[in-house]
């Protein structure tokens, strides 16, 4: 049978208003579950800010957050730069007001054995990841500081952040980097009434996957049945979570990590199928030490 479905979407998980007056920032909110997050803030008052490198990307968040009764302005910004945020978040208050939320969702993914992996390729994860997440929490950070002001920050995260993550372990490090930052954060800056919280969905399967994580192998089949709540979830469940946090009913948490995944990372077998090295997972050949150069 499995975990019942949730509400549809268009449900609030709050009470209207909850968040009138508030401005919301999500980097990396004109796609898949960041667009989901900002969708479910506008639902219930926010303004929101989309913030994205791609044109495309950001003109999706704003019409996904218009569609949804919403307030919204988009926003681009390269999150590995810090003067780049710093001019972002001025744009920003010019039109909203300083963000009250801050949901650090911007991330870059792709499977890859560790030995095949480039510097360049573990550098550009790490650095949207983990880097991008700190600069932009810090940018936040500073300004509810000088200003005495509250604030929320969620950081988006990933369940291999404890277990490690065999394929992505540019990102996996990252993660768990992001991990211990939040709670870091959480007790650095809770004098300043900021709270800090994270927040990691399962499997959330959505039209925005991009083309490296499509390509896994067995990606999207019988993916139901791959969790123990015989179903995937809904990006909107995931909105929810994030609203919940960042809200006044969450005054008290900070620190937390809330996992959305129907129990799925916990889940352990009696015994254990045979293991498959991830390169055969992943439809890799022998490693080669030395491979030809791309033209």
């Amino acid at each position: 049978m499995g975990l019942p479905d949730p509400p549809p979407i268009g449900t609030t998980a709050l009470p209207a208003g909850t968040f009138d007056g508030w401005t919301v920032l999500v980097t990396g909110g004109g796609t898949g579950l960041g667009k989901a997050i900002a969708v479910e803030f506008a639902r219930i008052g926010a303004r929101v800010a989309i913030v994205s490198r791609g044109e495309e990307h950001r003109a999706a968040g704003l019409a996904a957050v218009e569609e949804a009764g919403g307030r919204g302005m988009a926003v681009g910004c390269d999150i590995r730069d810090p003067a780049a945020i710093a001019a972002t978040f001025d744009t920003i208050t010019a039109e909203f007001g300083l963000p009250d939320v801050l949901v650090n969702n911007a991330a870059g993914n792709f499977p890859v054995p560790a030995e095949d992996m480039s510097p360049n390729a573990w550098r550009t994860v790490t650095d949207i990841v983990l880097n991008g997440t700190f600069y932009c929490s810090r940018e936040f950070g500073r300004r509810h500081i000088a200003a005495g002001t509250p604030g929320n920050i969620i950081n988006i995260g990933a369940a291999y952040a404890w277990t490690g993550g065999p394929g992505f372990a540019h990102s996996a490090a990252a993660k768990a980097g992001v991990k211990n930052l939040t709670e870091t954060l959480a007790v650095e800056w809770g004098p300043y009434g900021i709270r800090v919280n994270g927040l990691v969905p399962g499997l959330f399967p959505h039209e925005d996957e991009t083309a490296n994580i499509r390509s896994v192998p067995e990606r999207r089949k019988s993916e139901a049945l791959r969790c123990p709540a015989h179903r995937v979830g809904r990006p909107h469940e995931l909105g929810w979570a994030a609203t919940f946090l960042a809200s006044p009913f969450a005054s008290f948490v900070s620190g937390h990590t809330l996992v959305v995944d129907g129990a799925n990372w916990q889940r352990r077998a009696m015994l254990m199928p045979e293991f498959v090295p991830i390169r055969e997972q992943l439809g890799r050949g022998p490693f080669d030490p030395s491979p030809a150069k791309k033209k």
